[in-house]
């Protein structure tokens, strides 16, 4: 153990835990909750919020066997919780395998983006939640327990935000490891990409677009991953010329930190992501927000933001827009409906974003705007509520595993009312 709690990636939040445990077993971890008062589960610290804030004790899971174990004949992988996605990917694609879907970052932890809804893009191609086929956890009273699909409760289990224990590990959907392209078209014009948005989000197996807001008249590029046995690259996207060279995100950021582009046919786990395991991803000195909006109001957001893009733009390092398919997971910002996601990558300045949340906030509202729960946004449970269908389901099932209230902190007051 160790006393010094230390910050989030961002370095915008000090934990104010008392200590940080690693527990190396899964009978240590159980002892260590049965005489716990106040824990959070501590992943690889890339929240931007207080999530896996607490005055208790923080854990980790990263000591725990980093176990991947396949079942090729149920095409299923068993994960350790604490294991980030690259590291998986690594392992899969070496015995054959792969997953559907990878985050902008192969950094993050397989349990805390599961517990938060993360994706990565797609319009058929669901959030990496809807890859789990089972959860293991460990509830506040140190008992072990496992939900699966077809559970009564496995809908309340996945993105759970923490609440309901520390997850051990998870199993993930898999199928044959594949190969895809990156493929980069500047300079689009956003009347045109608004009039027929299928036509650019469908233009590969994952699309993403970026935008400075400096022309709130112009989407700066759209990345298209293709996979190779599925999928021919136009030549041109809304009249735009495939780029041959690599780029990033950030415009002021190295290329050779993100992956390639080009047309260049890759590994699926060297493509699916924006940036590369061995490099800092993104900015690094950033804040994050991100609302997913159902795909049917999808214009009307981005027409917002752009009225919006004077304010936005002195903030903002770049916005990102992709598509999440829809599913079934209670506190999913997919559940029940496809989904465009709005991401915000923020100039390190907190106080002003907080300041323009609540402005963004507003004006996503008639369109139902449901926020990454990882990432910085100003909505509380009173806003939060009406979003979710099952959002009382998911409150009650919290408070069923965790009636001592050892997992709840000041973030789960605040958007779930516990």
């Amino acid at each position: 153990m160790t006393t010094d709690a230390g910050t989030n990636w961002a370095g915008n939040l000090a934990f104010s835990a008392r200590e940080v445990a690693a527990p190396r077993s899964i009978d240590d971890l159980c002892a260590l909750l049965r005489g716990a008062d106040r824990v959070r589960a501590l992943g690889t610290r890339h929240s931007f919020n207080d999530i896996a804030d607490t005055p208790g004790v923080l854990i980790t899971t990263a000591a725990l066997p980093a176990e991947v174990s396949i079942d090729s004949g149920e095409r299923v992988a068993r994960v350790a919780s604490g294991l980030r996605y690259g590291d998986v990917a690594q392992r899969l694609d070496a015995e054959g395998w792969a997953l559907a879907n990878l985050a902008s970052l192969p950094h993050i932890s397989v349990a805390g983006a599961v517990a938060t809804g993360t994706h990565g893009s797609g319009d058929r191609v669901g959030s990496l939640s809807a890859s789990v086929r089972a959860v293991e956890l460990v509830t506040a009273d140190g008992d072990e327990v496992r939900l699966a699909r077809g559970d009564a409760t496995f809908g309340g289990a996945v993105v759970a935000l923490g609440s309901l224990g520390v997850v051990t590990a998870v199993e993930l959907d898999i199928e044959p490891r594949y190969s895809v392209a990156q493929t980069a078209y500047p300079d689009l014009a956003f009347d045109e990409v608004l009039a027929d948005l299928s036509a650019v989000t469908g233009a590969g197996y994952s699309v993403s677009m970026f935008t400075s807001w400096a022309d709130a008249d112009r989407v700066d590029a759209a990345w298209v991953k293709r996979r190779t046995e599925h999928d021919v690259p136009p030549d041109t996207l809304l009249g735009s010329p495939a780029r041959v060279d690599d780029g990033h995100p950030l415009a002021e950021a190295p290329p050779e930190n993100a992956t390639q582009q080009g047309g260049r046919v890759g590994p699926w786990l060297d493509r699916l992501p924006h940036f590369k395991l061995g490099f800092t991803p993104s900015n690094g000195d950033e804040l994050q927000t991100e609302y997913l909006v159902p795909r049917a109001r999808a214009t009307d957001a981005l027409n917002a933001m752009r009225d919006l893009a004077p304010r936005i733009h002195p903030l903002v390092m770049v916005t990102e827009i992709r598509t999440v398919a829809a599913d079934s997971l209670w506190l999913s910002p997919a559940f029940g409906r496809d989904v465009v996601a709005i991401h915000f990558t923020w100039k390190p300045d907190q106080p002003a974003v907080e300041a323009l949340l609540p402005v963004l906030e507003q004006a996503l509202a008639p369109m139902d705007a449901r926020p990454h729960w990882g990432k910085l946004f100003a909505a509380d449970v009173d806003m939060i509520s009406g979003l979710y269908p099952r959002f009382d389901d998911a409150r009650a099932l919290a408070r069923q595993f965790d009636p001592r209230r050892v997992f709840v902190n000041r973030y789960l007051e605040r958007v779930l009312g516990l």
